[in-house]
């Protein structure tokens, strides 16, 4: 480790999760705490945002507390404060944002913000502490966004493809509700998959061979609500199970197609979808037989986080200097490009 190390105060609140953590050189995780809401949005199917600020609002100190502490750690040896700044709920975004502006100025420390798709999309490599895993090709998939990057350094990268329509995980959770399943959608369907034959239905694969990097997941979920209206009595495992493999052969194949296409010796993906059981078995499978490298997030690192903010921040503290406290929220900012070659 560098001696002192440098000690990042991390802060996400984008959507409905309320984290914090102490990241020591970008990639040594001294705490990381998250209070989720699911249990606060699961009876109205969905994040609700003026709830979610309110929620961000009354944890928002003990939660920053609790890491500092956690990481057996003071303010006053803090180094630098990171916040997302976007994309997310704008309500969500302005509460963490402001935490850290406040903190950062009242210690005297530098502020950065953080896009947080781009935090996603370096997280594997942060997770693993393998910055020798690039160039790689990245899949970000999840609730918000899917997309395929290519990354030749940290903050070096170009968006390959994305979603044109809807996201994988907010498929997942469309036809969850179709199914008469609960919310968040991915674990369920994920749950009752493992019953379910995945060749029982033969599920359109969108844009799978049309020479893109991008997803479409709109058409699938339109299928599947076709097929419940033709099929009343239909088995909702063998539902599952079919919509799942449509979704994974499309994300693995063009994954995979990307990173032959680009050359690589490594793939990582992240984001909450990443979780899923069949997604991560088939991907490591396909990446095996071609001899790639998979970089993976740790399941509790899926999902939004504040250890991949304060781990992102460290480098980009190094390469472009600290933010604006003038900085405002970008609740609609996408991933962007960043020079990759």
């Amino acid at each position: 480790m560098i001696d002192p190390p440098v000690k990042i105060l991390g802060v996400e609140t984008s959507c409905d999760e309320t984290a914090a953590a102490v990241v020591a050189n970008g990639t040594e995780i001294l705490s990381n705490v998250v209070s989720s809401q699911v249990a606060l949005h699961r009876p109205y199917g969905g994040v609700v945002p003026e709830l979610a600020s309110r929620s961000h609002l009354a944890l928002i100190d003990s939660v920053i507390a609790q890491a500092l502490s956690n990481a057996q750690t003071s303010l006053g040896e803090i180094n630098a404060v990171a916040a997302t700044f976007g994309p997310g709920l704008a309500a969500s975004l302005l509460i963490g944002l402001n935490a850290a502006k406040g903190i950062a100025l009242a210690a005297g420390k530098p502020f950065i913000a953080i896009n947080h798709v781009e935090a996603h999309l370096y997280s594997p490599l942060l997770a693993n502490a393998a910055l020798d895993g690039l160039p790689m090709v990245s899949l970000i998939v999840s609730g918000g966004h899917t997309i395929l990057a290519y990354a030749t350094a940290v903050g070096t990268h170009e968006i390959l493809g994305q979603t044109v329509d809807d996201a994988a995980g907010e498929a997942f959770d469309k036809v969850a509700k179709l199914v008469g399943l609960g919310y968040p959608g991915g674990p369920e369907i994920q749950q009752r998959a493992e019953k379910g034959d995945p060749a029982a239905i033969d599920f359109p694969r969108s844009m799978l061979n049309d020479g893109t990097y991008n997803f479409s997941f709109s058409g699938l979920k339109t299928s599947v609500l076709y097929l419940l209206k033709k099929n009343p009595k239909h088995s909702v495992d063998d539902v599952c199970a079919s919509f799942q493999e449509a979704v994974v052969d499309v994300l693995v194949g063009k994954t995979i197609r990307a990173a032959e296409d680009r050359r690589v010796k490594t793939v990582s993906a992240s984001g909450g979808v990443s979780v899923n059981h069949r997604f991560r078995d088939k991907l490591g499978q396909e990446c095996t037989k071609r001899g790639l490298r998979l970089l993976l997030v740790p399941a509790a690192m899926c999902t939004d986080n504040a250890a991949m903010i304060a781990g992102l921040a460290y480098y980009q503290l190094s390469r472009v200097g600290s933010s604006d406290y003038s900085l405002e929220i970008a609740p609609s900012i996408g991933l962007g490009a960043r020079s990759a070659s």
